[in-house]
């Protein structure tokens, strides 16, 4: 064979003629390729040099869905640069495509979003098949009413697979008045068949002793959260530092002011980390033209518009609960019973 007839072999061999269209990209991998670019590190963005990095590191802005989603006012205020700032948040946007979109596209990354079940089917039948992800829900009520029980139980389901209703995941616990017992995760794991020792090790927990302490906390959550698979994040509460703190109508706006910037960060980490976000909050009644009381969430109107779901826990007669759905964007208002078990949180068929 001479030289030329064996150069045109070895071309007939790397570029193949076809009339075959490329193959469509699959949803899975427009999915990972998703992700990915919502995954991108703060260094590989243009312009962000390794000073300017941990200038954003000290911040409390290390990853580059919490800076896409930052303020240049909040980024001036601990110290950087506007004109540094200005540029970072653009060049975040741009790598998590924030901006202008088709209502098609967007159901194609809601599409993304999934469901977490509550381990008890009536209530998740209540909440059209759990908590969703990359929003808040609030379960508000009286001391005792068992909120915090449904947050160590959430604690456990987001552990399970996919397929039975978890998200594969670990659990971000952010404590405010020192009701977290691992105690209870014990007995829980063992309910949905899951090691009680790895289940607790999936759970980062933190206890925030004042209302700045649990803002830093939550600020600095973004490396915990992606290095440690968090896809669901509770504040247990969330209001009750702030409201012991900033007590008297002369703090009230600033305490607004601080509740809603929190709350907006907490909206943010769900939605860059497609995780769940929960908050328990406090009640306080509000008499009604009749004169009868009927317990109210505090937080006010911040806390009403940043919060997508709203569950009013009661107790009911022989130990049991009502679960109440005041507030859905999709969903209508109504109610399921439960009991609180050594178990955990059970529907009354299942006991």
């Amino acid at each position: 064979m001479s030289k030329d007839e064996h150069k045109d072999e070895v071309q007939e061999e790397e570029i193949p003629e076809t009339d075959e269209a490329p193959e469509e990209i699959s949803q899975q991998e427009q999915q990972r390729e998703y992700f990915k670019a919502r995954y991108t590190e703060i260094t590989d963005l243009p312009g962000v040099g390794s000073a300017t990095a941990v200038s954003l590191a000290e911040a409390g802005y290390r990853t580059t869905p919490s800076l896409a989603t930052a303020t240049i006012r909040e980024l001036t205020e601990k110290g950087i640069g506007e004109d540094t700032a200005k540029k970072v948040i653009a060049e975040a946007r741009k790598a998590i495509s924030l901006g202008f979109i088709s209502a098609q596209d967007l159901i194609k990354i809601r599409s993304n979003r999934k469901l977490l079940t509550t381990g008890c089917a009536n209530f998740d039948q209540l909440l059209n098949g759990g908590l969703e992800t990359e929003s808040i829900t609030e379960f508000y009520g009286e001391n005792g009413s068992g909120k915090t029980q449904i947050c160590h139980q959430l604690c456990v389901t987001v552990q399970l697979p996919e397929e039975k209703g978890g998200l594969n995941g670990n659990a971000l616990y952010l404590d405010t008045e020192g009701t977290f017992h691992p105690e209870r995760i014990l007995q829980m794991a063992e309910t949905f068949g899951l090691e009680p020792g790895p289940t607790l090790e999936n759970i980062v927990y933190a206890e925030a002793f004042t209302s700045e302490h649990q803002i830093a906390l939550l600020e600095a959550a973004d490396d915990m959260i992606q290095e440690h698979k968090i896809r669901l994040i509770i504040v247990d509460s969330a209001i009750a530092q702030f409201r012991s703190e900033y007590s008297g109508r002369e703090f009230l706006a600033t305490r607004q002011q601080k509740l809603n910037a929190h709350l907006n960060k907490l909206l943010r980490l769900c939605r860059a980390f497609n995780a769940a976000g929960v908050i328990t909050n406090q009640v306080v009644d509000r008499p009604d033209s009749y004169g009868q009381n009927f317990p109210s969430p505090t937080g006010g109107h911040i806390v009403g518009h940043t919060v997508h779901t709203r569950v009013f826990i009661r107790k009911g007669r022989a130990n049991l609960r009502i679960a109440k759905l005041t507030k859905s964007p999709s969903l209508p208002e109504g109610e399921t019973p439960f009991r609180i078990t050594e178990t955990g949180i059970l529907h009354e068929e299942n006991l």
